[in-house]
Protein backbone atom coordinates (compact mmCIF):
# COMPACT_ATOMS: atom_id res chain seq x y z
CA UNK A 1 0.00 0.00 0.00
CA UNK A 2 1.41 3.34 -1.04
CA UNK A 3 1.57 6.02 1.61
CA UNK A 4 0.11 9.37 0.67
CA UNK A 5 2.23 12.42 1.21
CA UNK A 6 0.30 14.47 3.74
CA UNK A 7 1.44 17.92 4.67
CA UNK A 8 0.08 19.54 7.76
CA UNK A 9 -0.36 23.26 7.58
CA UNK A 10 2.14 24.76 9.94
CA UNK A 11 1.42 27.94 11.82
CA UNK A 12 4.17 30.47 11.32
CA UNK A 13 3.20 33.38 13.57
CA UNK A 14 1.38 33.92 16.82
CA UNK A 15 -1.37 35.80 14.95
CA UNK A 16 -1.85 32.80 12.64
CA UNK A 17 -2.07 30.49 15.65
CA UNK A 18 -4.74 32.65 17.29
CA UNK A 19 -6.65 32.90 14.02
CA UNK A 20 -6.50 29.14 13.45
CA UNK A 21 -7.88 28.44 16.93
CA UNK A 22 -10.24 31.36 17.51
CA UNK A 23 -11.19 32.70 14.09
CA UNK A 24 -10.57 35.89 12.21
CA UNK A 25 -10.69 39.30 13.89
CA UNK A 26 -14.27 40.51 14.10
CA UNK A 27 -15.90 37.10 14.33
CA UNK A 28 -17.96 36.29 17.40
CA UNK A 29 -15.65 33.46 18.45
CA UNK A 30 -12.56 35.67 18.18
CA UNK A 31 -14.18 38.55 20.06
CA UNK A 32 -15.21 36.22 22.89
CA UNK A 33 -11.64 34.89 23.07
CA UNK A 34 -10.18 38.41 23.17
CA UNK A 35 -12.55 39.46 25.96
CA UNK A 36 -11.49 36.44 28.04
CA UNK A 37 -7.83 37.12 27.30
CA UNK A 38 -8.17 40.74 28.43
CA UNK A 39 -9.95 39.66 31.63
CA UNK A 40 -7.05 37.33 32.33
CA UNK A 41 -4.54 40.13 31.63
CA UNK A 42 -6.36 42.48 34.02
CA UNK A 43 -6.19 39.79 36.69
CA UNK A 44 -2.46 39.39 36.12
CA UNK A 45 -1.96 43.16 36.43
CA UNK A 46 -3.88 43.24 39.70
CA UNK A 47 -1.89 40.27 41.02
CA UNK A 48 1.43 41.90 40.11
CA UNK A 49 0.48 45.28 41.58
CA UNK A 50 -0.71 43.56 44.77
CA UNK A 51 2.60 41.72 45.04
CA UNK A 52 4.56 44.92 44.41
CA UNK A 53 2.56 46.53 47.24
CA UNK A 54 3.53 43.58 49.48
CA UNK A 55 -0.12 42.76 50.11
CA UNK A 56 -1.88 39.45 50.45
CA UNK A 57 -5.21 38.74 48.82
CA UNK A 58 -6.75 38.94 52.31
CA UNK A 59 -5.28 42.39 52.91
CA UNK A 60 -6.49 43.71 49.56
CA UNK A 61 -9.94 42.25 50.19
CA UNK A 62 -10.12 43.85 53.66
CA UNK A 63 -8.99 47.22 52.32
CA UNK A 64 -11.59 47.21 49.55
CA UNK A 65 -14.52 45.56 51.32
CA UNK A 66 -14.46 42.43 49.18
CA UNK A 67 -13.66 38.78 49.88
CA UNK A 68 -10.37 36.96 49.36
CA UNK A 69 -12.14 34.43 47.13
CA UNK A 70 -13.31 37.27 44.86
CA UNK A 71 -9.76 38.66 44.60
CA UNK A 72 -8.52 35.16 43.77
CA UNK A 73 -11.14 34.68 41.03
CA UNK A 74 -10.23 38.03 39.47
CA UNK A 75 -6.51 37.33 39.59
CA UNK A 76 -7.05 33.97 37.93
CA UNK A 77 -9.29 35.36 35.19
CA UNK A 78 -12.36 33.49 36.44
CA UNK A 79 -14.57 36.46 37.20
CA UNK A 80 -15.87 39.39 35.24
CA UNK A 81 -15.11 42.63 36.98
CA UNK A 82 -17.16 45.81 36.94
CA UNK A 83 -15.29 49.01 36.22
CA UNK A 84 -16.24 50.41 39.62
CA UNK A 85 -14.70 47.36 41.29
CA UNK A 86 -11.58 47.63 39.12
CA UNK A 87 -11.12 51.26 40.13
CA UNK A 88 -11.73 50.38 43.79
CA UNK A 89 -9.13 47.61 43.76
CA UNK A 90 -6.46 49.58 41.93
CA UNK A 91 -6.99 53.07 43.29
CA UNK A 92 -8.34 52.50 46.81
CA UNK A 93 -6.78 49.13 47.50
CA UNK A 94 -3.41 49.52 45.83
CA UNK A 95 -3.00 53.31 45.73
CA UNK A 96 -2.41 53.31 41.98
CA UNK A 97 -4.16 55.16 39.13
CA UNK A 98 -5.89 53.69 36.09
CA UNK A 99 -5.66 55.18 32.63
CA UNK A 100 -7.97 53.75 29.97
CA UNK A 101 -7.48 54.08 26.23
CA UNK A 102 -10.10 53.38 23.60
CA UNK A 103 -8.81 52.68 20.11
Amino acid sequence: MERKNRRKKTVKTFDELIESRHGKIGTKKRTEFEIKAKSYAIGEIIKEERRLANMTQDELADKTGTKKSFISRIENGHSDIQLSTLFKLIELGLGRKISLTIE
